[in-house]
């Protein structure tokens, strides 16, 4: 048995993170009415209502979850808290270079602000501000590297480059060039007791939320919209619809987003040698620099998540939990695990999961109304925190309320859509194999990734 295959041989196909055991909330039947109806109880979803009752304590808020809270994308997520709106400072500059600097702030306001509504609320998700790493392990990154260290400073965030030697004595791994340790970026979180918690946070609030409710159709009416469930209605003034990689009851909504399949993998506990011949005292998240990235970062028992690595997308966009426990890219996976730790070649993995995430053709969310349907979809990866701004964006949309988020091309400006299928399909393979091309060839970008780059259009996990 080989080293991957042993390591994999007693991995559960679940996902690593568990919400506090709770009773199932009741699904909606019969006919109700609300101010507000909220489709989906992820992050946006549950921020969206918690915002809608801040915003309008009177306001009678419903929220339909197809599942169990946290039971989606939102328990299956690194938990990585970006301070980053715009998918990186970089490709946020690149893009929006006028209203960078308005988002740099906006994101930093948007976490601190997050922070505090934990703490305030007493949610145990173990929440940490411990910043992340980046790390070059080719030697074309480490340029590259550089030149970011020199963007969050122009943009007055502490930025720390490191040498091989300088970010290996602070988390050892031979492959590491060099490292950009960014302390004050973000941090990481327990996603889904997060999650929970803002579920009990709404409920407290005053929301109602129906589980097991999936939404069958989504209808503006005159006044309102209806939305419709297997066993009951929801007769509303208005709507959220937060469904992120999965389909949305919007046929309109659906081209503009792409499920893509992203796979993690988490250790069982190293112990206290194994530990010490890592380092990674500072706990921090990491990411490294390819095209095709992987992040990790330890758990709060000890243990190892890592992730990332290539976005799969699945002919027809299937988003079946079927998918979750496909071998081959959880071998990838171990793999570059172990080129990455060699140090760790007697490591199992007791969990091995996927799960689908919402891209847009620019990598950052489509935001907008149908109707009296308000959105906020696509955050490719990067939405555990940069959901509550597209919560407060859709609100701001829905309700017809000027501010700071409605003014910005980052809002106004929408991604192009993703052409039918087989095209779509075929887009994104081209795609990933010319990701791959670059990976392999110094990072250069071939003709096409420089066509889609002069188009503002990217695919990536």
């Amino acid at each position: 048995m080989g080293q991957v295959e042993r390591a994999l041989s007693c991995a559960e196909p679940a996902a690593y993170w568990r919400a506090p055991a709770a009773d199932p909330r009741e699904r909606l039947t019969g006919g109700t009415s609300a101010d507000l109806v909220v489709v989906g109880g992820g992050p946006t979803g549950l921020w969206a209502a918690i915002t809608a009752k801040q915003r309008r304590p009177g306001a009678d808020v419903v929220v339909l979850e197809k599942d169990r809270i946290s039971s989606g994308a939102s328990g299956r997520s690194g938990g990585f808290l970006s301070e980053s709106l715009t998918h990186g400072l970089a490709h946020g500059a690149h893009l929006w270079p006028d209203e960078i600097g308005a988002l740099v702030e906006l994101g930093a306001a948007n976490l601190a602000e997050i922070a505090d509504f934990v703490r305030a609320h007493g949610i145990e998700a173990d929440l940490r501000m411990c910043g992340k790493t980046a790390v070059a392990t080719e030697p074309h990154q480490v340029a590259e590297l550089r030149d970011e260290a020199d963007l969050y400073a122009e943009h007055g965030m502490d930025a720390v480059f490191q040498g091989a030697g300088g970010v290996r004595a602070d988390v050892a791994s031979p492959a590491y060039r060099a490292g950009l340790r960014l302390p004050g970026a973000g941090g990481l979180v327990d996603p889904a007791r997060l999650v929970s918690g803002l579920a009990g946070a709404a409920e407290r609030l005053g929301v109602r939320i129906h589980e097991h409710t999936p939404v069958r159709a989504l209808r503006n009416r005159r006044g309102g919209v209806l939305a419709k469930t297997p066993q009951g209605t929801v007769r509303a003034a208005g709507a959220v619809l937060a469904t992120n990689a999965f389909p949305a009851p919007l046929r309109r909504v659906r081209r503009r987003v792409l499920p893509v399949w992203d796979y993690a993998l988490v250790t069982e506990p190293l112990g206290e040698a194994r530990w010490a011949s890592v380092g990674w005292r500072d706990g921090q998240g990491i990411t490294d620099s390819h095209n095709r990235f992987h992040y990790y970062r330890p758990t709060p028992d000890g243990r190892i998540l890592w992730g990332g690595y290539d976005a799969v997308y699945y002919f027809g966009g299937r988003t079946s939990p079927s998918l979750a426990a496909r071998r081959e890219p959880h071998e990838k996976l171990a793999a570059n695990f172990f080129r990455t730790f060699p140090q760790l070649a007697d490591l199992r993995f007791t969990h091995r999961w996927g799960g689908p995430i919402d891209s847009t053709t620019r990598f950052t969310p489509v935001f907008g109304t149908v109707g009296r349907v308000a959105h906020a979809l696509g955050y490719t990866g990067l939405g555990l925190a940069a959901s509550r701004f597209g919560a407060q964006v859709a609100l701001d949309l829905l309700w017809g309320d000027d501010s700071e988020r409605t003014r910005l091309r980052f809002v106004r400006e929408k991604p192009m859509p993703f052409p039918p299928e087989p095209l779509r399909w075929l887009l994104v393979q081209c795609t990933r194999r010319a990701l791959a091309r670059a990976d392999e060839n110094g990072g250069r970008r071939g003709w096409w990734l420089r066509q889609l780059d002069r188009r503002g259009i990217g695919l990536g996990s």
